[in-house]
């Protein structure tokens, strides 16, 4: 069987174009926050859940960012990197995972800072607790068949999904 290909239209630079698309408002609190975390921390360490479930996958859409990404966020001072994507699927999605999720890889994500790195977890069990509404942060929250994924996801999200699911090396760089 062929590995199927998971693709999204966004080319390179069109990460950085996508950014500049933004308004000025979401620009300006994009560069805030990632100036803000600059001045305190050195690196910044994020954590991404992929949740697949039924042929689907859970992907969010940020009121701050285009395009979609898996759900996920920051690790606080003190917190572990799965302790961080326990939180942060059930902030996001209003799900609860009742299995521990598995370490897929660590990737150097330096579209917009050189300070970032991501590990992208992979969940398989999990149970709706909540149903959120969109906020300040999340504008959306939808299962995508795996088949009809949208052009709109990010170019991070698309390679991930097609190593998990296509067994393909796993690089160190988003």
């Amino acid at each position: 069987m062929q590995p199927q290909k998971i693709k999204s239209n966004h080319q390179p630079e069109e990460d950085v174009t996508a950014y500049r698309s933004l308004s000025a408002w979401q620009r300006l609190r994009t560069r805030l926050f990632l100036f803000s975390v600059g001045v305190f921390r050195r690196i910044t360490l994020g954590v991404r859940a992929v949740m697949i479930r039924d042929g689907e996958v859970l992907l969010i859409r940020h009121t701050y960012l285009p395009g979609w990404h898996f759900p996920g966020g920051g690790v606080e001072p003190g917190e572990t990197a799965s302790n961080a994507a326990y939180r942060e699927v059930e902030e996001e999605t209003g799900f609860r995972l009742t299995a521990a999720p598995k370490l897929h890889g660590v990737f150097l994500n330096n579209i917009l800072s050189d300070r970032d790195h991501v590990l992208v977890y992979v969940c398989a069990e999990f149970e709706q607790v909540a149903v959120l509404k969109p906020d300040f942060e999340i504008a959306e929250r939808k299962w995508f068949p795996l088949d009809q994924l949208p052009d709109e996801m990010s170019r991070g999200t698309a390679r991930r999904l097609n190593e998990i699911r296509n067994g393909l090396p796993v690089p160190d760089v988003w």
